[in-house]
């Protein structure tokens, strides 16, 4: 959530900035601003709503001038969205752009307010620069060591002093930044697709360490003052993997990457009928009790897929857990017990609140992560990367996926390490999920059928989705998906419990979508079928090729595939269905009002 970035160099920044800020617009922001270092003042132009109203204000008053500066695309948070509430914010000499949420905001504003300070907007933002312009004397350091000791929650601030010119000083507490190096330029954003233009070469920025960037170089220091020595990473992704590629939207293009990326994860992982994880070691999920998966959103959909699938091949007993509410419970987790994360940022706030959680008890965490040295790759003992490159649409489409591989993998091999399946089993399992890319490929040939069906449902005012067991967790992301992007009201429902209330809300033409790809089930989701037909509602099955719904108004039949792996082929209708209806309904595809790609605020 938000997105910040910095530059300085030899280049004029203003158009920098904005060309880097519209790299982070999956992050999801209601009003955007820049702040440049011009002749003898620091300019600041900021416009309320996209980014293309802050394009209009700097050709009415003029672009400022200058090859030092910061930009922001901002979440609000505290303070309605608004020109004035927009970053940049300044206190005397100070100006900052700002990630994350300052939690004690009231007490400083009341004891800056005190000191004689005077403040012109509602946020959290505008403290932080007075904080820091208040402990400045000179030395940007000190006062950033000053400001941040009294700051509690989360915050990436990139900060320019009028005093300084040239140069950004950055710091990050539970919110991502990177610094990065090209020749003659230094760089900072919240993430990697803003600078891949420039630069692939970058710096992990760790908590409270303070970054001083110029022109010549960037030095790190910790909160103590101490300069430390930082490996340059380099970026795996190319530009042409964050932009759209000849798609029409980057949702679009992502549904169609998903053979990709299954392949990318799990084509290096299943060798001569075996899964090998990299970096866990032989034996990792010998003796292992139970299993707890924590996760947000989309990702906790992957998570009840790999709770079944663990159960069912390795006859574990597994929990899943809402990242925020897990944080807040009594915590009934023993030592024995593994934790497995997932995140496609690897930022996700509340995640990553629930794997300190998890670790500050004993027990061993496992990171399923898409993106390579984020926050919760760095700190889980362990780590299994999702190879789904840059996913920009901010409704998840190949992350999910790839999430889905990732917990089929962990499934077979805690299965194989406790001796619940032979290796005859485990080789079969490997072969039927190196055909899944090739599988979902033959899905794609629904497309026309979705986008046919889209038309004919866009007007809906609500759908209900249903399935059972494997089937019921497909439908919540379904329903996810088009509540997301077409601002459809959906609810996901196992299929069972219509009868235990929800039932009552069918009616004429009322909308269904049934799942029915598991072969023990299929009879009894046939039923439900029937009986929201007999009740006037519409209905679209998503299913097996010998499912038996001649009931059902629309039909889309999925190639052959393993009951435990047929979430993977189930999502990608959903995914077109949910893209159509928003297409169709003028909306925003890529870009949903009110939501973020990376919730890294709590």
């Amino acid at each position: 959530m938000c997105g910040v970035i910095g530059y300085t160099g030899h280049r004029d920044c203003a158009e920098l900035l904005i060309d880097g800020l519209s790299s982070l617009e999956y992050r999801g922001y209601d009003s955007a601003g820049i702040a440049v270092f011009a002749e003898n003042e620091v300019e600041i132009v900021k416009a309320c709503g996209r980014l293309d109203n802050l394009r209009e204000k700097l050709l009415e008053v003029g672009a400022p001038s200058g090859c030092c500066g910061i930009g922001h695309t901002r979440w609000a948070t505290h303070g309605c969205p608004s020109d004035l509430n927009s970053h940049p914010h300044s206190g005397g000499r100070v100006t900052l752009v700002h990630n994350g949420i300052i939690e004690n905001y009231a007490k400083l504003r009341k004891a800056l307010e005190a000191k004689g300070r005077v403040f012109l907007s509602e946020t959290d933002t505008e403290i932080a620069a007075n904080l820091i312009d208040y402990y400045y004397q000179g030395d940007p350091l000190e006062a950033l060591r000053e400001a941040i000791s009294r700051i509690r929650g989360s915050y990436a601030f990139g900060v320019i002093f009028s005093d300084r010119p040239g140069e950004i000083y950055a710091v990050r507490r539970d919110s991502p930044l990177i610094a990065a190096r090209a020749n003659g330029e230094s760089f900072i954003a919240s993430d990697i697709p803003a600078i891949l233009k420039y630069t692939k070469s970058y710096y992990l920025m760790d908590e409270n360490e303070i970054a001083v960037l110029t022109k010549d170089g960037i030095s790190f220091f910790t909160q103590d003052g101490d300069l430390v020595e930082k490996p340059l990473m380099e970026a795996s992704w190319d530009v042409s993997a964050a932009e759209k590629g000849g798609y029409s939207h980057f949702m679009l293009k992502e549904i169609y990457e998903q053979p990709r990326a299954l392949r990318d994860t799990l084509s290096s992982r299943i060798s001569d009928g075996k899964v090998v994880l990299e970096g866990l070691g032989e034996g990792y999920f010998k003796g292992v009790p139970r299993v707890r998966i924590v996760a947000c959103g989309t990702a906790m959909h992957a998570g009840l897929v790999g709770k079944h699938v663990i159960e069912h091949l390795a006859g574990i007993p597994v929990t899943v857990d809402i990242a925020s509410e897990f944080r807040y419970a009594d915590y009934l987790l023993d030592k024995e017990e593994l934790v497995i994360i997932i995140s496609q940022s690897g930022e996700t706030a509340d995640t990553l609140a629930a794997l300190r959680l998890a670790k500050s008890h004993g027990n061993r965490v496992l990171a399923a992560v898409n993106v390579v040295g984020s926050s919760i790759a760095r700190e889980a003992d362990h780590v299994i990367y999702t190879h789904a490159g840059p996913e920009i649409s901010v409704a998840s489409t190949k992350a999910y996926s790839v999430q889905l591989a990732a917990m089929y993998l962990i499934a077979v091999q805690l299965a194989s390490e406790n001796d619940k399946l032979s290796s005859n089993e485990i080789a079969e399992l490997c072969t039927q999920l190196l055909a899944l890319p090739k599988a979902v490929e033959e899905t794609f040939t629904c497309q026309k059928e979705c986008q046919r069906l889209a038309s004919v449902y866009q007007n809906a005012h609500s759908l209900f989705y249903i399935g059972r067991g494997l089937d019921n967790f497909a439908s919540m992301e379904g329903s996810l998906k088009l509540k997301e992007i077409s601002y459809v009201h959906s609810e996901s429902y196992a299929a069972g419990e219509l009868k235990h209330g929800t039932i009552s809300l069918i009616e004429e033409n009322t909308p269904v979508v049934a799942i029915l790809t598991q072969k023990k089930l299929m009879e009894k989701t046939a039923s439900n079928v029937k009986e929201v037909k007999a009740r006037g509602a519409r209905v679209l099955a998503i299913c097996r090729q010998d499912a038996e719904v001649d009931s059902a108004d629309d039909i889309i039949r999925l190639p052959e595939i393993s009951d435990l792996f047929a979430p993977s082929l189930a999502v990608i209708p959903l995914q077109l269905f949910a893209f159509y209806m928003a297409l169709l309904r003028g909306l925003d595809v890529d870009k949903p009002r009110n939501l973020a790609k990376s919730v890294t605020v709590e």
